[in-house]
């Protein structure tokens, strides 16, 4: 049986996938994480998780390597991980109220494969009192996040309604990654 590789430094990507396979390890992908914006995002997406599976690859050439990255878009614009407090309140502003998409790629690469696929999900906020953004902002959970939220913490309180995979929103599309483990045949 191969070694499997999250290419990851996310917990919430080694939680997600502990749901598929218990046998993994896990090797943060040290790559320029940039996105063409003149191009699809969803292929754009896919391009970083690929690129994130053959950097681990290129240094375990026999293992079967998971990349993955999410972004958020609202109206066509990605919102990254926040550059700070005010970059997430300034965020959560824009997402109040409003629908935006989820967007989680992922690349299966091992030796004799490479598959990818991207996970789709709309999230829908509801109004967001300024008390509310800033509270949630003191509390840190947005600033590592891209969108400045996080769907499995406190902002579980503001989503009104998801249309897509719950997990994929979270950073990892389960079931997808499980018919790409059983695809490669681990």
């Amino acid at each position: 049986m191969k070694e499997l590789i999250l290419a990851s430094q996310s917990p919430r990507r080694r939680e997600l996938l502990a749901k598929c396979t218990e046998r993994f390890t896990v090797e943060a992908a040290d790559i320029e994480e940039t996105m063409d914006p003149q191009k699809p995002l969803p292929e754009e997406i896919q391009k970083l998780a690929k690129a994130k599976a053959a950097a681990v690859f290129a240094k375990h050439p026999e293992a079967l390597v998971l990349g993955s990255d999410t972004i958020v878009v609202l109206d066509g614009e990605v919102l990254g991980k926040p550059a700070d407090e005010d970059d997430a309140v300034r965020m959560l502003r824009e997402l109040s109220g409003r629908t935006h998409q989820v967007l989680t790629g992922v690349c299966l690469l091992g030796p004799g494969f490479c598959q990818t696929d991207v996970s789709v999900s709309h999230v829908t906020f509801a109004v967001m009192s300024e008390a509310e953004i800033r509270e949630y902002v003191a509390s840190g959970d947005p600033l590592d996040k891209a969108g400045a939220y996080g769907i499995q913490s406190m902002a579980a309180r503001y989503i009104t309604g998801i249309e897509g995979d719950y997990d994929a929103i979270m950073g990892l599309p389960v079931h997808l990654v499980y018919e790409l483990l059983k695809q490669a045949g681990f």
